[in-house]
């Protein structure tokens, strides 16, 4: 199949051409046929499966052949939990829409407004928005979700992972009933379904893979290691291996810092990204790792989701996560787009919960090899680490936004809230 059987416009065509793609993969072959037909989509794509190209591309057709007003309203808004996700959702919009009169934006926390706001008022047909920064413009009534035709819920399970739950109800309290609905998840929980149903109106499911499988692509390898020896084991891994790239994960911020301090000691060219980060020094530290000025990024679940970045060859788990389902965003950095990749675990003995939980989701007993000198001590303690040192259990309930307790006025449906030049913690991110 090509992309010219998908019954897309010239003008989209022509762009994708200009990137080089001829073939569309299977998400965006099952995913964008319905939404060009206008209906509402529940989709199911593991990470790395071009499931951005999936929903853009359709979109920008359907406001290319609707009516344009002037003053251009949002027509399309799309929610992602992650600076870095909308950025590059951005970027991608940008490339496919090089050939059509439409504009689009993003906007997202941890960076000053003004920048965000003037083009807003420039009008926008497409908005990329990261909810807290969204929320908190609508609340000083510097932008409109009146006009809005589509929306679009990407990463919906990670934006619930982040206690989004209630921001995304204020948002499509004040959307139009009548719009399009697309929910894209690389997870579908209990909490995922229950959503979709309602917000979704009789959706096309479609689905690229199964639920919570891990490229055949990638080569998974578990060492087993004393915790006081990790970051002695990935310092030897990297060294002796002559990496070149490398994204590794920590549990916590404090973790990643600690560990990236390290590889920088032990002449690792290497930086942290996370929550914490400055929008500046992110945007600085991923370009660094894209053109391999770095070595080493070391990350947090919440920062990495979104980080598109080509052939990478090695994902390590430092630390293994305590939900199961984020070893699979995690390892599905590597082995994109059809390339190999290898994902490596270092496991001590207090993450054996952990990673029996891992391998129950993923149907696999993954391969475990001994390094001499770093194994761990047989009779040391299986007790999971002490819960607050990871993120929220899954069975938890979604943090609760954290609330105004200024007396700023609002005359809208969200409520009062934080003026968005402040450090918000969801916005932040």
């Amino acid at each position: 199949m090509s992309f010219n059987s998908l019954g897309l416009s010239d003008a989209l065509l022509k762009a994708i051409s200009k990137k080089g793609y001829t073939t569309p993969s299977p998400i965006q072959q099952k995913a964008i046929p319905p939404v060009l037909e206008g209906k509402d989509v529940l989709a199911s794509a593991q990470t790395g499966t071009g499931k951005t190209a999936g929903f853009t591309l359709p979109i920008l057709q359907l406001l290319s052949q609707g009516k344009h007003l002037s003053h251009r309203p949002v027509r399309a808004l799309i929610l992602t939990p992650t600076r870095e996700l909308a950025a590059q959702i951005l970027a991608n919009i940008k490339e496919y829409s090089e050939f059509l009169d439409l504009r689009s934006a993003v906007i997202f926390g941890g960076v000053n407004q003004k920048p965000q706001v003037a083009q807003l008022r420039q009008g926008v047909d497409i908005l990329v928005a990261t909810p807290g920064r969204l929320i908190d413009l609508q609340n000083q009534g510097l932008i409109s979700l009146a006009k809005v035709e589509i929306l679009v819920l990407d990463e919906a399970d990670r934006m619930l992972d982040m206690g989004f739950l209630r921001d995304i109800e204020r948002i499509l309290k004040v959307l139009p009933t009548k719009r399009q609905n697309l929910l894209f998840s690389a997870t579908f929980s209990k909490d995922i379904k229950k959503l979709a149903m309602g917000i979704l109106h009789n959706p096309v499911h479609v689905e690229a893979t199964p639920e919570n499988t891990t490229v055949d692509a990638i080569i998974q390898k578990v060492y087993p290691v004393a915790k006081e020896k990790k970051t002695e084991l990935i310092i030897k891994l990297i060294t002796e291996g002559n990496w070149k790239q490398i994204l590794v994960f920590t549990r916590t911020k404090q973790g990643a810092n600690k560990l990236t301090e390290s590889m920088i000691s032990a002449g690792i060219k290497a930086a942290a990204i996370h929550g914490n980060k400055g929008q500046g020094a992110r945007t600085k530290a991923l370009a660094g790792f894209k053109d391999g000025s770095l070595t080493a990024l070391v990350a947090t679940d919440i920062a990495a989701r979104g980080l598109d970045i080509p052939l990478l060859p090695h994902v390590v788990n430092f630390e293994l996560p305590n939900i199961p389902e984020d070893y699979v965003h995690r390892i599905g950095r590597t082995g994109r787009a059809g390339a190999s990749g290898e994902a490596i675990s270092l496991f001590s003995p207090d993450e054996t919960v952990f990673l029996r939980d891992i391998e129950k989701l993923v149907g696999l007993n993954l391969p475990k090899e001994n390094i001499k000198g770093f194994e761990p001590d047989p009779n040391a303690s299986k007790e999971p680490i002490k819960q607050g040192q990871g993120r929220q259990q899954r069975n938890s309930t979604p943090r609760k936004p954290k609330t105004d307790t200024t007396n700023r006025s609002s005359n809208n449906s969200f409520g009062p809230r934080r003026p968005s030049q402040n450090n918000d913690r969801r916005s932040n991110r």
